[in-house]
């Protein structure tokens, strides 16, 4: 099965920017779109941004739109989400999602993703 972990998180000033990166292994990335997720404490778990398979579209929520961008390297079986102009409301756990290509959903429902990643931890301060 596809296995995920994403690495890259960790404790910047506001204003800041972070990179994370998740690894695949079990199967071949270009098999499957991807997306980021994250949740804070008694929250629950918010869509960020998602990107087809071959890296041809994207899609994000409006609260990171122009401040986060998604990318991959099928070659490389990796995902990134690059985050800019970082808030400390920002600050949660980051999850990596994977599901298969061409499945007809909406991709910004937690449900629509079969493999997650155990997540890496983003903290914001001011």
């Amino acid at each position: 099965q596809m296995h995920l972990v994403e690495s890259g998180g960790g404790s910047v000033q506001a204003g800041g920017s972070l990179r994370l990166s998740c690894a695949a292994s079990g199967d071949s990335l270009s098999t499957y779109a991807m997306a980021w997720f994250r949740q804070a404490p008694g929250k629950e778990r918010e869509f960020l941004a998602t990107i087809t398979a071959h890296g041809d579209s994207t899609d994000y929520a409006d609260s990171v739109k122009g401040r986060f961008a998604i990318s991959r390297d099928n070659a490389a079986n990796t995902v990134y989400l690059e985050m800019n102009g970082l808030k400390p409301e920002d600050t949660a756990v980051y999850y990596c999602a994977a599901r298969l290509r061409f499945k007809i959903v909406s991709g910004r429902q937690s449900s629509d993703y079969k493999f997650w990643g155990q997540g890496t931890q983003v903290t914001v301060s001011s």
